[in-house]
């Protein structure tokens, strides 16, 4: 897997066999949201398949969750595959009370193997 070089404590990313993935990490509240969107949004418009890894954020509010949100859809409309790897009942719960799940479509565990760390 390739590291991408970046200097985030909040934001890794790695791409592989042509998957990108973004690892979040932190409090994704409104001041992360205003520091990750740019990079977010330049990865979501950028992969063809693109794996958001939360599974290492400590907290997650309504912005986070929108972010997410945002992401998942640019990135359906684009036609990019989207995961989001997310295995913390907190923010599956918050996921399942907005009724994001189809957009967001969270999974516990990476897919075939794919090494997220």
């Amino acid at each position: 897997m390739q590291m991408i070089p970046r200097h985030d404590p909040y934001l890794v990313v790695r791409s592989t066999g042509g998957v990108t993935v973004a690892v979040l990490s932190g409090e994704l509240d409104l001041v992360l949201v205003r520091h990750l969107r740019p990079d977010l949004d330049a990865l979501v418009r950028e992969s063809d398949a693109l794996t958001v890894d939360v599974r290492r954020l400590t907290f997650c509010d309504a912005t986070g969750l929108g972010l997410l949100a945002h992401c998942a859809g640019d990135a359906h409309r684009r036609g990019a595959r989207w995961r989001l790897l997310c295995d913390q009942p907190w923010i599956l719960r918050l996921i399942r009370l907005t009724a994001l799940g189809d957009l967001l479509r969270p999974e516990s565990t990476p897919p075939g193997g794919l090494a997220v760390e």
